[in-house]
């Protein structure tokens, strides 16, 4: 359990050029077959790393105690030395970390950032990370992700931050207050904070079972949840992807092995990791989830029919994430497939993953996404979505499934 409190925030890293990174780096060679190993010390320090897709900046910004990291130049980076001893309280002395985006205008190449967080949609940004903890140090693991008002990548971005703690030691924890417990997105549970710093939002997603390492987390269903609950908007920029430690007392020995994240066209391809399970959760809210739609009572041409079960992953005040699963009960494959059910409650739909959607009033229509039409006979697939209420959340009582 976190406990504790302190103030938080994130001094800008101040841009250098190249030649200046290059000459406070310090750049080790110990023979000609094995790689160079550049170290960085201080606020300002960087290195460009794998090919200049990512950036490692050391970031020491509130303390002037020894702390330096290295790295070999792939995605990766390690907390050489630390003498940082910050008191819990207050703020941490340094966020060593790798990046991928736009840092206060000190940009990787070739990242396809920002993009508008319109655009976003399951699968389309994902990322992996694995770290080595220390048992010693008082520390967090954490993504910083930054979204702008606008396109500008220069500067302090004013929309959002957003804190992904995958583990922490110490009486430390996020800016601000738990707005939701026990929210699960993605196939991963948080407790949801929110903090607000001089101009923009301190959102903090804090796993609630602490790990070392994250495989294809979906930036995207994150970012609509905290659209959900009114954090930022739609019309935001998504402008960088940060991953590394805060830093209060020591941390040598941390590291991050391996760092990459991945910019695709989201729902036109399945996600690599879909959001929520394909299969309807083993214990869904009983208030919510009713039983499976009864097939369509005329089945189509072909014996092809289809029956679908809503349920509710996760819910907060005013929002909430539902899916329904789709299941091929005829005697042959479906070659497309379309959901119609209507909300008792006043339920509008803000993000849906796996198919296409129609909302009018309380009516919604579904139809299933280029690649997954096609289901072999009882077998199943998954629509997830995302939405907000103002007074009722109560599920359909049905929903009617047609097969083509």
């Amino acid at each position: 359990m976190l406990s504790g409190r302190r103030a938080r925030w994130l001094a800008p890293v101040v841009a250098v050029s190249a030649a200046t990174t290059a000459a406070a780096a310090l750049t080790l060679m110990a023979n000609s077959a094995q790689a160079a190993t550049t170290q960085l010390c201080g606020t300002t320090q960087t290195a460009s790393v794998a090919g200049g897709q990512y950036m490692v900046q050391n970031n020491e910004w509130n303390s002037s105690a020894s702390e330096c990291i290295t790295t070999d130049g792939s995605a990766d980076f390690t907390v050489a030395n630390s003498a940082i001893s910050n008191g819990t309280s207050g703020a941490p002395g340094g966020y060593p970390s790798i990046y991928k985006g736009c840092h206060w205008g000190l940009c990787t190449t070739g990242s396809n950032l920002p993009i508008q967080v319109s655009t976003m949609s399951a699968g389309k940004v994902t990322t992996s990370w694995s770290t080595t903890q220390p048992g010693s140090g008082i520390y967090d693991v954490a993504y910083d992700i930054w979204y702008n008002q606008t396109a500008t990548t220069s500067g302090q971005p004013n929309a959002e931050e957003m804190m992904i703690w995958l583990n922490h030691t110490g009486s430390v924890q996020p800016s601000g207050s738990v707005v939701a417990s026990n929210v699960t997105i993605g196939g991963h549970t948080y407790n949801v904070w929110l903090g607000r710093e001089s101009t923009w939002n301190d959102v903090s997603y804090v796993m609630t079972s602490g790990t070392t390492s994250v495989s294809n987390l979906d930036v995207d269903l994150l970012a609509a949840d905290s659209v959900s609950r009114g954090y930022m908007t739609n019309s935001d920029y998504l402008i960088d992807l940060e991953a590394g430690f805060e830093l209060w007392q020591g941390g040598a020995g941390l590291a991050t092995n391996s760092y990459s994240v991945n910019i695709g066209s989201g729902s036109t391809t399945p996600p690599s990791s879909a959001p929520p399970s394909s299969q309807p959760p083993s214990s869904a809210p009983p208030s919510t989830q009713p039983p499976s739609s009864p097939p369509a009572s005329t089945p189509p041409a072909g014996g092809k029919s289809c029956s679908a079960a809503y349920s509710v992953v996760s819910a907060w005040q005013g929002g909430f994430q539902a899916q329904v699963v789709v299941t091929n009960n005829g005697g042959s494959a479906t070659s497309g497939w379309k959901l119609n059910w209507t909300y008792p409650g006043d339920q509008k739909l803000n993000n849906l993953w796996n198919g296409s959607y129609t909302q009018s009033g309380e009516q919604v229509s579904v139809t299933n996404a280029a690649y997954n039409g096609t289901i072999a006979v009882g077998q199943t697939t998954m629509v997830g979505f995302t939405g907000t209420f103002v007074n009722s959340d109560a599920a359909p009582t049905s929903i009617s499934c047609t097969a083509s």
